[in-house]
């Protein structure tokens, strides 16, 4: 027993040796320094210079030399005892220090992406001695910056929100959102409240706001608006008559008016009591909206009138550049749970009201049908189309009872009928036709019976 025991103890004693010695065999292993660091200059390693000439002094890494930032820039900083810093500030923000980036001589980090509390401009350093090195530095701080609006086409009077960054609203120089009038003269919203984090401002409409640019300032700058407020550019479908465009196929979907209304008439897809099952199987005559180009005369007309093809009403050159927008109402009392809401553009090849030879066309013309999503010819299942679905991050979704604005750009009509990716993309002469059809996707939902209201369909830049 005490021999056994002996060989435990030999094991046990040369384990430690060997632990002790693996701890001693660690060169590289990372080591806080003592004294003052010290920073000769700075890089952005965010910048796009890859070479440079500067002194042979200054080669530690390469990068724009500069003396202030964005936030989340990431920086080099380059000078002497770089390992004494435990812990760095921009402003009055702590940054993350990431020892596998720290030299003596280097100290890569990263801007902090907040907004500082107070502005000193300055990088503080402090060191393992508990000593502070301040090195002149400016965070610059962005105009707002400004991605969408909850409702393009929210009426005067009502609340709305702009989403975004850097929506900062300064004591003494308080965040505005400002809209045209008739005159071209700015309104300024009322009631501006900014969310903590500065990446929203909401507002109330205000009275006189027409149909135009959106600009939002803040104390370090104005930022106009990517979309314009109640934009008519490109308006497909208004069910107003502004367009005279409608129903144009095989259904007559409803066009309504009622106390929802945001801008008079819209479509309805559903009725709240039509049902989608949880793989939204084929019900057109209830979740589908169709607007095939073209007439009965031969030939048909394509370019005027009820029947004119998209494309001879608004142009689609830059396509890659622009988003199909629309509102949508979905009322909490019938939400979405099942289904893609399937968009597709088709050209005269896949689908026209009648059939009939078109003047100046010579290439095949389809008439009526739904092959892009029932695939029953030509393999038109696999032509490109938007998958709009909402619903699949919390397996339900409504719009609260109220209006917003849904954006589509057109590079994201890329996938299947089924929801797979395809490479068979509109091109431009397929902007001619446009189908809104909610089914299949190729996700499964949960039985449902939704009511969705659509208005103001247009087709318009993205800047």
């Amino acid at each position: 027993m005490n021999k056994y025991m002996n060989k435990i103890l030999l094991a046990a004693v040369a384990m430690l040796a060997l632990g002790l010695s693996s701890c001693k065999d660690e060169p590289d292993k990372y080591e806080v320094a003592g004294g003052k660091p010290v920073v000769n200059y700075i890089r952005c390693l965010s910048s796009e210079v890859t070479s440079n000439t500067d002194d042979e002094d200054t080669k530690y890494t390469n990068g724009e030399l500069v003396e202030s930032a964005y936030p989340s820039s990431t920086l080099c900083l380059v000078g002497e005892n770089l390992r004494s810093v435990v812990k760095i500030f921009f402003n009055d923000l702590e940054a993350n220090l990431n020892t596998s980036y720290i030299t003596d001589h280097t100290l890569i980090v990263n801007v902090p992406g907040s907004v500082p509390s107070e502005v000193s401009d300055k990088i503080y350093l402090v060191a393992s001695s508990g000593d502070t090195v301040e090195v002149d530095f400016k965070v610059i701080i962005s105009a707002p910056t400004v991605a969408s609006m909850s409702c393009e086409y929210a009426p005067v009077g009502s609340r709305a929100t702009i989403y975004g960054g850097y929506m900062i609203d300064d004591p003494n120089v308080p965040l505005t959102v400002a809209f045209k009038n008739a005159a071209g003269q700015d309104v300024t919203a009322s009631d501006v409240e900014v969310a903590a984090d500065y990446s929203s401002v909401s507002f109330t409409v205000p009275e006189g706001a027409v149909e135009g640019p959106i600009t939002v300032s803040s104390v370090y700058g104005a930022t106009t608006a990517p979309f314009r407020y109640c934009d008519t550019r490109g308006l497909l479908f208004d069910f107003d008559g502004v367009t005279g465009l409608g129903n144009h196929g095989w259904h007559d979907r409803e066009i309504l008016a009622d106390e929802t209304s945001i801008t008079g008439k819209f479509v309805q897809l559903g009725n709240g009591t039509a049902t989608l099952d949880e793989n939204a199987g084929w019900n057109d005559s209830d979740f589908s909206f169709e607007y095939w180009c073209g007439s009965w005369d031969t030939p048909q007309n394509v370019t005027s009138g009820e029947g004119i093809a998209l494309n001879n009403l608004v142009d689609f050159t830059n396509y890659e550049n622009m988003s199909l927008k629309f509102e949508m109402f979905i009322p909490k009392s019938s939400p979405w749970k099942a289904g893609a809401m399937q968009i597709s553009f088709e050209g005269y090849d896949k689908v026209t009201i009648s059939g009939n030879a078109i003047d100046g066309y010579s290439g095949t013309v389809a008439g009526a049908n739904a092959y892009v999503f029932n695939n029953e010819a030509n393999d038109l299942g696999k032509f490109g189309r938007a998958m709009y679905r909402p619903w699949t991050t919390t397996g339900s979704f409504d719009t609260d009872d109220q209006w917003i604005t849904v954006t589509v750009p057109l590079t994201s009509f890329i996938y299947d009928k089924d929801g797979g990716v395809t490479s068979n993309t509109p091109k431009l002469s397929d902007f001619a036709s446009l189908t809104f059809f909610v089914m299949g996707g190729g996700i499964a939902g949960t039985e449902c019976s939704p009511i969705i209201k659509i208005d103001n369909i247009r087709a318009v830049p993205n800047k």
